[in-house]
């Protein structure tokens, strides 16, 4: 004879209790990297504001933006190229070796207007070569662009030697140094207009989505049809040809090309990138937060800088900025996950 039991199952048979509904307030909102930047940007500026007389000036504040604004550009590209499980720290070379294109057509009598062309072309050859030593043979994308930021630089050494290209344009000098209406930088503009069309692209097409994909799983990436290596080709050619693009404004801004122009770019780029919020194991990222991290950056170096703070200090400020900016989110995670675990043993104990 079979018996059927009615009693009901018990109310916490499963393994794991999981909540309705994520927990809200003050604590949900700072686990969110772009909160947390904005947050940060606000201190920023309330504080300068309060101890710098000048700080808060609209002028004084556009200007600062030309600290920022070619690293910026650069550090768009590179986000996506994070995201994608790549990296490239050849991007002041590239820059570099632009700049010395740029020079050689000058020099040789190229009219004005080939000039930008000249360096994205060439910003997009040195991308073209990462790409293919990291696609076509398999190499690790740090150790291929820690070899081609030497050979990119030292090309550009050879070339310049002691010397230095000069004389260049005016309409250089009017996109590196000039503004709209008086007010805003070009250079500013240029970033907003790019930032914003590397949002689109990212957040809101099937290119996007597929980069994502790549930066969750190559390997299933790859069996769903993506290509994987055509993707990761073209973000390294899209990262040389905005370092190309940097490297015209940078070039019209200081009139001139030498040897060390941007030299240690590389590392303040990529702090901007992961500072906001793009994870280095790939997959996970905004084009949104990271320019609230370009913007926060931005500000805090300008007050040190009007402050009269030494450089040495700057870095140092800059280094706790990003370790806390990485680490509270994460602690406010688990902080969250270990009080689920803790009500889930209360839960589980006997009665």
């Amino acid at each position: 004879m079979t018996t059927i039991s009615t009693d009901k199952p018990a109310a916490h048979s499963s393994r794991y209790v999981i909540a309705d509904q994520p927990p809200g307030g003050l604590r949900a909102a700072l686990a969110s990297r772009e909160a947390l930047l904005a947050l940060l940007l606000l201190l920023a500026l309330c504080a300068n504001g309060m101890l710098l007389p000048h700080f808060l000036d609209p002028y004084n504040l556009a200007d600062s933006t030309f600290n920022f604004s070619e690293k910026a550009l650069i550090a768009l590209p590179m986000a996506l190229l994070i995201i994608c499980r790549e990296i490239d720290i050849s991007v002041s070379g590239i820059l570099a070796l632009s700049s010395v294109a740029m020079g050689l057509a000058h020099a040789n009598g190229m009219p004005p207007e080939a000039l930008l062309p000249i360096a994205i072309a060439t910003g997009m050859l040195c991308g073209c070569l990462n790409g293919i030593l990291v696609t076509q043979f398999g190499l690790p994308s740090i150790v291929v662009t820690i070899g081609t930021v030497s050979l990119f630089r030292g090309l550009a050494s050879v070339v310049l030697g002691d010397q230095a290209f000069t004389g260049y344009p005016q309409t250089m000098a009017e996109w590196g140094q000039g503004y709209f209406f008086d007010f805003i930088p070009r250079e500013f503009i240029v970033l907003l207009v790019c930032a914003a069309l590397f949002a689109g692209v990212l957040h809101a097409t099937s290119w996007g989505r597929r980069i994502y994909a790549i930066g969750n799983n190559p390997v299933a990436a790859r069996f769903s049809g993506i290509h994987v290596e055509r993707y990761r080709l073209m973000l390294f050619m899209l990262t040389g040809a905005m370092a190309g693009l940097a490297g015209y404004l940078l070039t019209g801004r200081i009139g001139s090309t030498r040897p060390n122009i941007a030299m240690g770019w590389e590392l303040e780029i990529i702090t901007m990138v992961i500072l906001g919020g793009v994870s280095i194991a790939g997959g996970a990222g905004t084009i949104a937060g990271v320019l609230l991290a370009v913007l926060t950056l931005g500000a805090v170096t300008y007050g040190l800088q009007m402050a009269n703070i030494p450089g040495i200090y700057m870095t140092i400020v800059i280094g706790v900025l990003l370790l806390a900016t990485i680490a509270l989110p994460r602690l406010l995670r688990g902080a969250g996950a270990k009080s689920y675990f803790s009500l889930w043993r209360e839960k589980k104990k006997p009665r």
